[in-house]
Formats: C-alpha cells, structure tokens, sequence
C-alpha cells in the first residue's frame, strides 16, 4: 500500500550543525516502519554515510518517546525526559506523547549524522544595510 507521506528531516552532525529537508512520498517510504536509534541511509537525505533516528513530533507537536513502543498516541505517567519540562523532584505528570516507531502521522524527524555536513554557501545578505 502506497502512502502519500510528507516529512521535515532535521539533521544534525558531529560538530552540532543542523539542517532540514523536506521529504515527500516515496523519497520519505524508507523512514516508514523505523524505530528512534534505527540507523538508516543517509542517501534519502543526499548525503553518504548513516542517519541515527534521534526523535520526532506529530502534525500537532506531540513528541516521540524512546520507551512508548508502537506509533500510537498514549498518556504516559511521567518523572523526567522527553516531553516534561521543570519537574520538581518526585512530581509525576502524566501527558500525550507518540511511540518511538515513525509513521505517517510523524510530520517531523530528527536524525544524527555521523559526519560533517557539507558546507554551503551562505547566503549574500545586502551589505549597504551594515554600512550604517
């Protein structure tokens, strides 16, 4: 069965720069299935070497957790990580979070790259505005 997927691929190197592409349908079938910390082929992304899955978040900003297995959405009682932020010490929350496995329903995807991501041009900004 073909999906129409559509995802927004963060990538990050070894130096902490990141950069995203965009990935439609059958170029974003190979994430279809992955599970965070699956390494896959960085050539989906144009690049040589592996991609890391690191994370990722549903069309509403719900993120994936590493221990929530499946793709589904489920309320999760929380201590600490992802998805829980100022947590006192010994409070639990429990909140909406995705499983670690991607589907279609992941808008975007965050990956670790095991190189050094190719330097592009930076874009020329007018210079008559720093003059002043």
């Amino acid at each position: 069965m073909e999906y129409l997927t559509n995802f927004k691929l963060t990538i990050s190197d070894i130096k902490g720069k990141s950069v995203s592409k965009e990935l439609k349908d059958s170029d974003a079938n190979p994430l279809l299935g992955l599970q965070l910390g699956n390494e896959t082929d960085a050539s989906i992304a144009g690049l040589t070497g592996k991609l890391k899955l690191t994370g990722g978040s549903d069309k509403s900003g719900v993120p994936m957790r590493n221990d929530v297995h499946g793709a589904a959405r489920k309320r999760v009682l929380l201590s600490k990580g992802v998805g829980l932020q100022n947590a006192e010490v010994g409070q639990r929350k429990r909140k909406l979070m995705r499983g670690n496995t991607v589907s279609e329903e992941i808008y975007q995807v965050n990956c670790k790259f095991d190189g050094e991501l190719p330097v592009e041009s930076p874009v020329e900004e007018n210079t008559e505005d720093k003059k002043e």
